[in-house]
């Protein structure tokens, strides 16, 4: 499986998360991005057991290949 990097989060201090990754062979995205810990939030969710939520930066869409029109930047 290669993984794609699309891109990072331009204003991370320290350089390293959040990050988009593209599957290419699964077509589907990869998300790092911060842990959401607080429980009036994850209750507003319908998240099952088996399936986690990341947090990201608003900013970040621009890396989704949708957004670009299929165009990734490969930072």
């Amino acid at each position: 499986m290669a993984l794609r990097k699309l891109g990072k989060d331009p204003e991370s201090k320290s350089g390293g998360s959040p990050t988009i990754y593209l599957d290419e062979e699964k077509d589907t995205y990869l998300v790092q991005g911060w842990k959401v810990m607080e429980a009036d939030r994850l209750g507003q969710l319908d998240l099952p057991g088996h399936e986690t939520v990341v947090e990201i930066p608003r900013r970040m869409v621009q890396f989704f290949l949708e957004v670009q029109d299929g165009k990734g930047s490969d930072v």
